[in-house]
This record gives C-alpha cells, sequence and structure tokens, in this order.
C-alpha cells in the first residue's frame, strides 16, 4: 500500500513521508546546509568571505573530521562510538608526555596504537560480550577520562619540540600538513567503505545484522574491525590535536564525541545505520565549522552556539533517519 492511500492520513503526512522516503534529502541536505551557511555570513559580515578565514575554517576543522571520518564507520554498522573524544585527549595527553623522551615518530606510533587498542577493546566487549555498543562506549568515555586526570594530576604539558609542530600543524605551499592527513585518511575510509569487502560487510550488519549473519558474514570480526578503526582515528585526531595546540591537556576533547556524531548525521549518515558515505561526513564536519566560526565572527554567545548546532542535530536526524527500521520511537 503507498504512503498516499493510508486512511486518515493528512495531505502534510504524506507531502513530508514521501519528502523523506525519496532517498534524496539524505544526500543533499549537508551540501545545501552548507552552502547556505556560507551565503548567510558572507551577507552578514565581511570578515567571513575571506581566504584567510576559509583556511581558518579548514584548518580548525582538522580533528573533528578525521575522528568523525572514523565514526562514520560505526555509525553505519549500525553502532555508536562515544568514547572518541576521551580517546583523542589520551592520545594527545600520551603524544604531548612521550615527545622528548623517546622522539617525535615514535611518540605518533605508540599514540596512533594506543587509539586502536582502545577502539579494539570497545570491539571486543560489543561484539564478543555482548554489551550494546552505546554502554561500552559510555563507559570507555569515563574510565579513559579518569585515566587522563590521573595521568596528568591536572597539570598541562607544553609542547616544545617545533619540529613536530610544523610537522603536522605546518604548512607547505599554503597548504596545511594537518589537511593533508585529512585528505589521506579520507582515501583510506573510501577504500575501506567502497573497495573491499569489509565496507560492503559493514553496510549490511547496519542493515540487519540476522541477514547479514545468514548470508556468511564474520558479524562479530566486522564489528571489531569497526570500532578499531574508529579507535585508530581518534588517536591520528589526538596526534593532530596536540600539535594544533602544542600542549597535552587533560580538557582535550571533551564533547568532541557530540561534535563527531553531529558531522557524521548532518553528512547523511542516518543513527540506523546501513548507508553514509565519507564525503558527506567531510560536508558535515565543515558545517559545523562553518557554523562555529560565523557565529563567533558575528558575536553570538557561546550558549546560543549550543543551542544551534543541537537543533540543527536534531533536524538532521530528522531528514536523515530511516523509519522503516524502527517500529516504534522511544
Amino acid at each position: 500500500m503507498s504512503t498516499g492511500s493510508i486512511k486518515g492520513e493528512s495531505r502534510i503526512d504524506r507531502v513530508t513521508a514521501w519528502f523523506i522516503d525519496t532517498g534524496g534529502i539524505r544526500r543533499w541536505f549537508s551540501t545545501v546546509m552548507l552552502l547556505v551557511l556560507i551565503l548567510g555570513f558572507s551577507i552578514m559580515s565581511d570578515r567571513f568571505a575571506t581566504f584567510t578565514n576559509a583556511r581558518v575554517i579548514l584548518e580548525q576543522s582538522v580533528v573533528l573530521m578525521v575522528v568523525a571520518l572514523g565514526a562514520t564507520i560505526v555509525i553505519i554498522g549500525g553502532s555508536i562510538d562515544l568514547s572518541v573524544g576521551s580517546i583523542v585527549g589520551i592520545c594527545s595527553v600520551v603524544t604531548a608526555m612521550l615527545l622528548t623522551s623517546i622522539g617525535i615518530w615514535q611518540a605518533v606510533v605508540v599514540a596512533v596504537i594506543l587509539g586502536a587498542i582502545l577502539g579494539t577493546l570497545n570491539g571486543l566487549l560489543f561484539a564478543y560480550g555482548k554489551i550494546p555498543s552505546f554502554i561500552v562506549t559510555l563507559g570507555m568515555l569515563t574510565a579513559v577520562r579518569g585515566l587522563i586526570l590521573g595521568i596528568t594530576e591536572g597539570s598541562p604539558t607544553i609542547i616544545r619540540e617545533d619540529k613536530f609542530i610544523t610537522l603536522f600543524s605546518g604548512r607547505t605551499f599554503g597548504i596545511s600538513h594537518g589537511v593533508i592527513v585529512v585528505v589521506a585518511m579520507f582515501v583510506i575510509a573510501v577504500f575501506l567503505l567502497e573497495r573491499v569487502a569489509f565496507g560492503r560487510e559493514v553496510r549490511a550488519i547496519g542493515a540487519g545484522e540476522k541477514v547479514a549473519w545468514l548470508t556468511g558474514i564474520r558479524v562479530n570480526r566486522a564489528k571489531v574491525l569497526m570500532f578499531l578503526f574508529s579507535g585508530l582515528m581518534a588517536g591520528v585526531g589526538g596526534v593532530l590535536l596536540a600539535a594544533r595546540a602544542q600542549v597535552g591537556d587533560a580538557t582535550q576533547g571533551i564533547g568532541l564525541e557530540l561534535q563527531v556524531i553531529a558531522a557524521v548525521v548532518i553528512g547523511g549518515t542516518p543513527l540506523t545505520g546501513g548507508i553514509g558515505r565519507a564525503w558527506g561526513t567531510i560536508i558535515g564536519a565543515l558545517t559545523i565549522g562553518v557554523l562555529s566560526n560565523g557565529l563567533n565572527i558575528l558575536g553570538v554567545p557561546s550558549y546560543w552556539q549550543s543551542i544551534i548546532t543541537g537543533l540543527i542535530l536534531v533536524l538532521a536526524v530528522f531528514l536523515t533517519i530511516d523509519r522503516k527500521k524502527i517500529g516504534i520511537i522511544k
């Protein structure tokens, strides 16, 4: 039975259902919103539409883009990772603390491996411990945040290694090295999602785990790999954050998980899983970056910025969620 034939349904309901169910809204929502924000802020402030400000927005969004790419695979798989902010924080602190003692590249490798290990632990507890991903990663968020406080004792570690700062936060021919890292991570994410069997497995699990299992997909293995990749990307994000902030601090990464989820959802990946694109996540992250930058230029108070960002997230979920996969909304 078609949507329009349901008895008692209003014309507005039918139009809304058609608009959402076409799927086009998921593909174009983030792009349209980004263009609207750019146009709006350009009209409201001459300071916004400049090359320098565009570069600032791009560089400020680097960490969010990298971490959100990892979270995209988890959400496409129908799960959630709330621990990415804490993993970014501890990897940033570990990078800052190890730079002078073991060297730049060794510290970077340790930080990224630490992120991957924490992500793998999330995946193992979720897949084999049969604990919901929301609970597992919420617990990891809290535990790792406590670990950060214990390691730092509340004291920041200042980074004085100019070579490290230049390597991960400098520019070559006007191009930020952080942006180059984002491009590399984007290529890896696209490869995993579009070019290998793992990407098809993740989409199948997100679309219907029982069906995926019946078709022979090693569901538990794929789940662990999903969270491993998310943790690894959070580790890379921690290194980039340390280079940008030039400090390892216990407060780094707090609240980042909410921005990451917002970037992924605004980018067209519904929380119900099964579908999603790495490119959409990049657009979603840039949308958040443009919104934050534009509101700061206009002098909008921080609490209003939080309210506006929250409303946009709710709108994005409303427009992208697959209601066919949900029997009763709770």
